[in-house]
């Protein structure tokens, strides 16, 4: 009899333990959409949901890389589900991928792009060589672009060093060459450090509206439409927490801009504006420039 029980109880023993594996396996191997994304202050809350853990729950995963194109790249060859991009990275994805979408409206830059240099205005238009800095394919180059043409300086002889804001960072500010970078929030931080100096930014070029969003596939979109709305939704949550408490944001989200000091973080997020909650004005401008509200959550 006492052998009986002892082999029931081993029997449900074994058992109770194989489906907790089996409940754990389940749950490890629960399928989770990933973003491709890179450092910006304008993802701070993708940065602060990753952290305290609800992205997760929701089903969301963010892969970070060192530029803007290698994000895009890396939703391309099929390894992210969604990207965070600025127009221009949208732009040259729509080239490959035929449906992809923005999807969710993040922030428009108002200052945290912008162009740092060695030299005054006046010595650049004095200058033989200008050595630039900057990610070719992303939208530093229409930055560049549009201050070449706003400071008239398109007769100049640019020399173009395409290299990802990590290795930027490294940049010596040689007082013999004249030098200028095509950066971004929080990577200016260090540079400026070293003594460049913002010439130029989104703040007073104002001929180019910079915005930010996440993108997906259509097929995405109409399979995951809840799942996305909810991400939408703790997007929202999460700006609404960094606006009301910045500091207790900081402690989560620092490590993914540079270890920036508190007072750095502030300076950063002035530079951007939410546009989560986008005006009738915005929506008009951006519908013209591919972003259809059909395909927003707003």
């Amino acid at each position: 009899m006492r052998k009986n029980i002892c082999f029931i109880m081993m029997m449900f023993i074994v058992m109770v333990v194989s489906g907790g594996c089996f409940l754990d396996s389940n749950k490890s191997t629960k399928p989770m959409i990933t973003i491709a994304t890179n450092s910006w202050i304008g993802y701070a809350p993708l940065f602060y949901a990753q952290e305290t853990g609800e992205l997760e729950k929701e089903g969301f995963r963010l892969l970070t890389n060192v530029s803007l194109a290698e994000a895009a790249e890396i939703f391309n060859v099929g390894k992210a589900d969604m990207v965070t991009t600025t127009q221009h990275e949208y732009y040259m994805l729509k080239e490959m991928i035929k449906d992809i979408v923005p999807v969710i409206l993040l922030d428009r830059s108002n200052g945290g792009d912008m162009i740092l240099a060695n030299k005054s205005l006046q010595e650049l238009k004095k200058a033989k060589k200008i050595y630039v800095y900057l990610e070719v394919d992303s939208i530093n180059s229409e930055l560049f672009s549009e201050f070449v043409k706003k400071r008239d300086l398109s007769k100049k002889e640019f020399i173009y060093i395409n290299e990802d804001q990590q290795q930027i960072l490294d940049v010596k500010n040689n007082p013999n060459k004249t030098i200028l970078i095509v950066t971004y929030t929080p990577y200016d931080v260090e540079l400026r450090k070293k003594g460049f100096e913002v010439i130029a930014s989104t703040k007073d070029i104002h001929d180019l509206v910079i915005i930010d969003a996440l993108c997906a596939r259509t097929k995405l979109l109409a399979t995951h439409k809840e799942k996305l709305q909810r991400l939408k939704k703790l997007i929202d949550t999460k700006i609404e927490a960094i606006k009301k408490d910045p500091k207790q944001s900081y402690q989560h989200v620092k490590k993914y801009l540079e270890n920036i000091s508190y007072k750095e973080y502030e300076d950063a997020l002035h530079s951007i504006e939410w546009i989560n909650k986008p005006s009738k004005e915005l929506l008009q401008i951006i519908e013209k420039m591919g972003y259809k509200k059909e395909t927003l959550l707003l």
